[in-house]
């Protein structure tokens, strides 16, 4: 689907549908409302009327050539826009029509900023017309080949193409984020996960891949990692992207969980837990997701992308409740629930993230059922042991309609995690506070002075049921534009 802007009267564009935008309260005898009673041959009102059509953001009338969405309140446009575009965009679609012109919503408010519009528009068009349909037979289907954006000043318009080449930039990386969370695990394994990263790393002349097998990370003493992969007949990888420009102003490592599937181990999941564990390794599809959009943006900030990659697989091999491992910071580890595996790869990955130098760490894994009940299925969690971190993580994901929610690393909850015959046990003592037990977990595994964040992405990386009008069911592509905002803001 291409999306451009141009310069031009919406009303005049020549498109198979044109869709234009009408503030909640708007006066209905305004010259603009009486230029599109006349378009809709005096029909407006009368349907507005028949449909209790008020302005309200999202609410539609359909005419032949022509969509007149509702805008809501001028000032909330901002955060409703992926919202309505998203729902503009699902009417499209059962349109038998290739060629659509939409309004640059808002361009008589005062506020307006082109460049942020078209970015927010952009992505919601992008973002709902994802289609995962690798293995389905192909169909005929009504495809949207060309949309564009109009603009009545042409600055703006100028200013808008610059938003939708951002836009592109963005939600290219999401896009492969989802792709990866959507693909069958038979096809989606350690190795074939660490081939991504290496096709990735060519994407840009700042980025660089190291890939380590199963010897090399023996020699790293990631014995909780490793732990998690001797169940498995696929070799685990251990995979180190660095994007590094020159003279970055700071550095920071992301962790992103790699569990490419997680049947639980010895401690078996239930059939029905399993079916969607092919997205265990969201958090590492994120961050692979994240270094497309790092190789177009080009930030000043110096990257570290860290994903511990294995399957959790039962077999006469595999790590056994009861056993006890030594992680890479030597500190020991009671395995108690095989299932409990996450936080085993993310202490080992983490100790390694450190040993980077980097000024900020930051993991993000599908780690706890827990999360899932305490927040729902649209928001993660974020615990740090740094509040203005964690605020502005929660700032970045808000700007681009991502849910977090700041989550305590409550201390006295740390002797939950204490062994009788280790340092740590890989669950709680109590059935309570999953998430936040955690979270102190693999606290354990953050040195002393290190600034570092731990965002749970169990309930919004993949998707049971549409998530809103832009994001439809499966991989989310959760944490790419979060991160990406975050990494602007450094």
């Amino acid at each position: 689907m291409n999306i451009t802007s141009q310069k031009g009267d919406i009303l005049k564009t020549e498109a198979e549908v044109r869709v234009v935008g009408i503030y909640e309260g708007e006066d209905w005898e305004n010259s603009f409302i009486q230029r599109l009673g006349e378009e809709t041959g005096g029909k407006l009102q009368i349907n507005a009327k028949k449909k209790d059509f008020t302005g309200n953001a999202g609410q539609i009338l359909s005419f032949p050539d022509l969509l007149i969405v509702g805008l809501g309140k001028s000032e909330t446009l901002s955060t409703a826009l992926r919202e309505i575009t998203g729902s503009v965009y699902s009417q499209l679609q059962s349109l038998p029509v290739t060629h659509v012109a939409f309004e640059l919503f808002g361009e008589d408010d005062e506020s307006f900023d082109p460049n942020q519009t078209a970015q927010l528009m952009t992505e919601a068009l992008l973002l709902a017309s994802y289609q995962f349909d690798t293995y389905k037979k192909p169909k005929q289907k009504n495809i949207l080949e060309e949309i564009i954006l109009i603009a009545e000043d042409g600055k703006d318009a100028i200013k808008a193409e610059k938003g939708i080449k951002k836009a592109k930039q963005i939600i290219d990386g999401v896009t492969v984020a989802r792709d990866l969370v959507n693909t069958p695990a038979q096809d989606m394994n350690p190795i074939r996960l660490a081939q991504t990263a290496e096709r990735i790393a060519k994407l840009g002349s700042h980025i660089r891949v190291r890939v380590y097998n199963r010897e090399q990370i023996e020699k790293k003493n990631m014995n909780a990692f490793l732990a998690v992969a001797q169940g498995s007949d696929v070799e685990p990888r251990l995979i180190h992207l660095t994007y590094k420009p020159e003279k970055a102003k700071k550095s920071i490592a992301i962790v992103g969980k790699g569990i490419t599937f997680d049947s639980g181990g010895l401690s078996l999941k239930p059939a029905d837990s399993m079916q969607s564990m092919k997205c265990d390794m969201a958090g590492a599809a994120s961050v692979l997701g994240l270094f497309v959009v790092l190789a177009k943006l080009e930030p000043n900030i110096e990257v570290h992308g860290i994903i511990a990659a294995t399957e959790n697989m039962p077999s006469g091999k595999a790590m056994r409740p009861g056993d006890v491992v030594r992680a890479a910071n030597k500190k020991t580890i009671e395995i108690l629930n095989t299932d409990a595996e996450g936080r085993l790869t993310l202490a080992d990955a983490l100790v390694y993230a450190q040993k980077q130098k980097v000024d900020t760490v930051i993991d993000l894994a599908t780690l706890t059922g827990a999360c899932v009940v305490t927040l729902g299925e649209e928001i993660a969690g974020v615990m740090s042991n740094n509040s203005d971190l964690a605020h502005k993580l929660i700032e970045s994901a808000t700007v681009v309609g991502e849910e977090l929610w700041e989550l305590p690393l409550f201390g006295r909850y740390a002797k939950l995690v204490e062994s009788d015959i280790a340092d740590l046990r890989n669950i709680a003592t109590s059935r309570y506070g999953g998430t936040l037990t955690a979270g102190l977990f693999l606290k354990e595994f953050i040195e002393e002075g290190q600034k570092w964040a731990h965002i749970d992405i169990a309930g919004p990386a993949y998707a049971e049921r549409p998530l809103s009008s832009y994001i439809g069911k499966g991989g989310t592509g959760y944490g790419v534009r979060t991160l990406v905002k975050w990494i602007e803001s450094l």
